[in-house]
């Protein structure tokens, strides 16, 4: 695929937006993976129009990140194309009580321009460590908001390349799922729905998140943030501390002993370390307390 697939994606983007052999470590918030074949960063719907054809035309697989959290890598890396949708597609702008933003805006930056305007009701999703397309995929959520209690509008693109707005009743949005992510839609841009507020307490509750948040989480270490979902009626933390496995180890990966509801890059983990730690914890949990534990975490090339 490569001589004539890359002068195929120059026609696309400029070559300062195509890397080859890029290595994912540079590009998860898990600090590990091996190259992708391909990487490249869109800047406008057009261009990822244009970047999907090309590889459904050539039967290249494709696959679409934000800023790596939430994913991990395989050492082999990934033969195909990484599409990056992040800092080239990230403008916010406010109308009225409404954000608009691209799928690249950081929840936090979106949550401080939220505050910024005195608008309240997003305060939940300033310490989820994603972007805005990734959290409209799997409706993401964190002290009690979730982003089907705002988000009104998605415009995402689908794999024939047609462009969809979809309004908020349409997205199927539940746990940790959405329509986009069954139909396999890319994220272009959302429209959330908020409140007017003052801006002295929407900064006290965003502080206090904050606050509760690194007391209890292991920001200190790269991770993919909460590495499995919730299982109906139990919490996974608590799941795997109640196994005896806070600050287990494989390799360099390790459950937190801060939060066990999060697996760490504790020392150079490679993704194999990871993947092993996961298994050997859901082995665990479902012996001890016969609850499956599922992964939140994505997985992308051979493990």
């Amino acid at each position: 695929m490569d001589k004539n697939f890359y002068s195929r994606l120059t026609e696309i983007l400029p070559e300062d937006r195509i890397k080859e052999e890029e290595p994912m470590r540079l590009h998860t918030t898990f600090r590990v993976g091996g190259p992708a074949r391909f990487f490249v960063m869109p800047k406008t719907a057009e261009e990822l129009q244009g970047i999907i054809a090309c590889c459904r035309e050539t039967q290249v697989p494709y696959y679409i990140i934000g800023n790596g959290s939430n994913l991990l890598v395989s050492d082999q890396g990934y033969e195909g194309v990484v599409v990056q949708i992040f800092k080239e597609m990230n403008e916010i702008r406010i109308e009225g009580e409404e954000i608009v933003a691209q799928a690249g805006a950081l929840l936090s930056a979106v949550a401080a321009r939220a505050a910024e305007a005195s608008l309240t009701g997003f305060e939940f999703a300033a310490g989820i460590p994603g972007t805005l397309g990734g959290a409209c995929v799997m409706n993401a959520g964190a002290y009690g908001g979730e982003m089907k209690d705002v988000l009104t509008e998605v415009q995402a693109l689908t794999r024939e390349g047609e462009i969809l707005t979809i309004p908020g009743d349409k997205l199927e949005l539940g746990y940790r799922t959405s329509v986009i992510a069954k139909k396999g839609y890319i994220v272009l841009e959302a429209k959330l729905r908020l409140e007017k507020g003052q801006e002295a307490d929407i900064r006290a509750r965003m502080e206090d998140l904050k606050n509760r948040r690194v007391t209890r989480q292991p920001l200190e270490y790269p991770s993919a943030g909460s590495t499995f979902k919730r299982p109906e009626g139990y919490f996974a933390g608590k799941l795997i501390q109640d196994a005896g496995l806070g600050g287990f180890q494989v390799g360099g990966a390790q459950v937190s002993e801060k939060h066990c509801g999060f697996v760490i890059n504790r020392d150079q983990a490679t993704a194999a370390d990871i993947a092993e730690l996961i298994r050997q914890v859901q082995a665990k949990v479902k012996e001890d307390s016969g609850v499956d534990l599922e992964p939140e975490v994505k997985r992308l090339g051979e493990f």
